[in-house]
């Protein structure tokens, strides 16, 4: 299996670390046929591990994220913090304080580049939750699996196809989830979306649109922000770096893993017009800034668009450093009926204007999906993006506590993943097309669609908020 990845990759052009050094100079390609991809040795979509009572966890990384993670759990029954680990002493004297009065008790681990270890070779640790910078994402979920832990993991999971490869035979081999922690597909206008396109509101879906445009220019050179500034290191790479947010919900729509697949894509990215500059004048009064002086970063914008085995088209774009109102886009246009989140609010519309207030107002009501019936207001109380934070953890724990199989799976993180070091290779070889690696090897033909309806379990009580 790990031959026939190999050879995948070297035959699309995707060898040696990732497609960082694609930029380099070595050529492009020949556009040979897509090979057939390795062997799939279990299929982990639809798979349900066995039942938890009282899920344990551990977390590894507390800073922003991680720290709102540990936040949220304590508000539901049924799980044990057993651990947290994060390099900064300071990170954890804050996760003490958020625990101190709770019921959880766990043990702490802090100082060493790889205390993390320690935390996932415990034996009473059922699931590994992982906050850390993007370069660590990979390598902690496939160590965490490899010591029989299930992994949620924020976004990217990877920044290399061949990783993405290798959490996709880890995962099969060990039976292990594997889950990236994208939260957009558990905002409230992208559920109902979901549930319509599951009972055919708009028809047959011809097109989608997601974005991740969020003006974080300031905070990528905020020394404070970030440990080790990694954001910004990231942003030396030119491409669609932050994809799944935009990326996740739509992909749920179009049944992608589960009915359709992605095909190829191309990714087009405009030059930098702030990054270098801001680098360059900091640098004129902070040495630590002298390391990027001279080097390139990734274009204010990229657009990336993205053919399905079945037709259908996906526009996908990433800027950071623009002063742009935030928006993740989130367009669906089918051949009945068409819905936009951003600019807020989310609006249905069936020809050429938008539903009035009203309409839309029913049109919630009928399709409103069972897990927003049950838990939406109580997550909105608890907080993180408005409570779809909130809703993602619920969703989790409850599926892992009834051995129910996961909305979104090692072959969702995976694909979605890669399409930032594909759509890297595609901008360093002037948008040429690239084929996309199919990690279900073909099961997508047969995998059932995502299910968030809580048609089975529901059952993981929150506690008094």
């Amino acid at each position: 299996m790990k031959k026939q990845r190999r050879d995948f990759l070297k035959l699309t052009g995707l060898t040696g670390v990732g497609l960082t050094t694609s930029h380099l100079g070595y050529s492009l390609p020949a556009l040979t046929p897509a090979p057939k991809p390795p062997k799939q040795t279990f299929n982990m979509c639809g798979y349900a591990a066995p039942r938890i009572d009282t899920v344990r966890v551990g977390y590894i990384g507390i800073g922003n994220r991680g720290a709102g993670a540990l936040k949220r759990i304590i508000y539901l029954e049924n799980v044990a913090v057993q651990a947290v680990c994060d390099i900064r002493p300071e990170r954890i004297d804050e996760a003490r304080k958020t625990l101190e009065k709770t019921a959880h008790k766990p043990t702490y681990y802090s100082g060493k580049a790889d205390s993390w270890k320690a935390l996932c070779d415990r034996k009473d640790i059922d699931l590994i939750y992982i906050c850390t910078p993007w370069d660590l994402h990979a390598p902690m979920a496939l160590y965490a699996m490899e010591q029989g832990k299930h992994v949620a993991c924020e976004i990217p999971i990877a920044t290399t196809v061949d990783d993405c490869w290798k959490l996709v035979e880890t995962s099969e081999r060990t039976k292990k989830h594997c889950m990236m922690l994208e939260n957009c597909c558990y905002d409230f206008f992208e559920l109902l979306t979901l549930n319509m396109a599951r009972q055919g509101f708009f028809g047959d879906i011809v097109h989608v649109e997601g974005a991740y445009i969020h003006d974080i220019f300031e905070s990528l050179f905020d020394r404070t922000k970030r440990y080790d500034n990694w954001r910004l290191k990231e942003n030396q790479r030119d491409g669609n770096l932050y994809p799944t947010h935009g990326l996740g919900p739509i992909a749920q729509i179009l049944d992608i893993n589960r009915g359709d697949q992605m095909d190829y894509l191309i990714s087009m990215s405009s030059n930098d017009f702030m990054l270098a500059k801001k680098a360059e004048e900091l640098a004129k009064t902070d040495d630590y800034f002298k390391q990027y002086q001279g080097k390139s970063f990734r274009g204010n914008m990229n657009t990336t668009t993205i053919r399905t085995k079945k037709g259908r088209t996906i526009m996908l774009q990433h800027d950071v450093s623009s002063p742009r109102p935030y928006s993740r886009i989130h367009l669906i246009s089918g051949t009945k009926a068409s819905a936009q989140k951003y600019p807020l609010p989310g609006r249905i519309s069936t020809g050429h204007e938008w539903l009035s207030e009203k309409d839309y107002q029913e049109l919630e009501q009928k399709y409103q999906p069972e897990i927003v019936r049950r838990v939406g207001e109580l997550a909105k109380k608890v907080g993180g993006h408005g409570g779809m934070d909130f809703l993602m953890d619920w969703r989790l724990i409850d599926c892992l506590r009834n051995g129910l199989p996961l909305d979104q799976d090692v072959y969702d993180a995976a694909l979605w993943s890669s399409i930032g070091p594909l759509s890297e290779w595609s901008v360093a070889h002037r948008s040429n097309s690239i084929d996309v690696p199919d990690f279900t090897a073909g099961s997508w033909k047969t995998n059932k669609p995502v299910d968030i309806t809580l048609a089975q379990g529901g059952n993981t009580r929150i506690k008094n908020i």
